[in-house]
């Protein structure tokens, strides 16, 4: 079951952060400032959903380790507190502040500012999360060179 949860767990993490910057940068550059306040208003309710999949995705990899950390298994545990830290430390307080400022309509240089450094710690996320998930695949055997898909046989690593 834990084989299940994990992966499932981390596509809806990784997809929500990516759906946050994605909304964020999108609404910057084409949208009001309503839609903006809109955007950032409604990103703080998403981590209902976002800091359970995490957790959920970090509690299960773990589990999945068996106390191994070598190799593509600590490359991932390695990434994970400068996930974690960034979530915890930047984004979160960082959202919720641009909230308030946004529910106020206070689009200042303070708020731009913010803004900036949350979209650079949220691709640093994305990246950070993408090649942990690009691992997780290699370990399952998913990405195949085409000798070894054309042989059937499991990818030499």
């Amino acid at each position: 079951m834990t084989k299940i949860i994990h992966p499932v767990a981390g596509a809806v993490a990784l997809t929500m952060i990516a759906t946050f910057w994605l909304s964020t940068a999108l609404t910057e550059l084409f949208a009001s400032q309503q839609s903006i306040a809109m955007v950032k208003t409604a990103i703080p309710w998403g981590f209902l959903l976002l800091v359970p999949a995490l957790a959920v995705t970090g509690g299960s990899g773990f589990f999945l380790a068996k106390g191994r950390r070598a190799g593509l298994i600590g490359a991932k545990i390695r990434r994970m507190p400068f996930i974690a830290g960034n979530g915890i430390l930047v984004l979160i307080p960082a959202a919720l502040f641009l909230a308030s400022k946004a529910k106020a309509a206070e689009f200042d240089a303070t708020f731009y500012a913010v803004q900036g450094l949350e979209l650079f710690a949220g691709a640093t996320n994305i990246i950070l999360l993408g090649l942990n998930m690009r691992d997780g695949f290699k370990m399952k055997g998913r990405f195949r060179t085409r000798q070894s898909a054309r042989f059937n046989t499991k990818p030499i690593l």
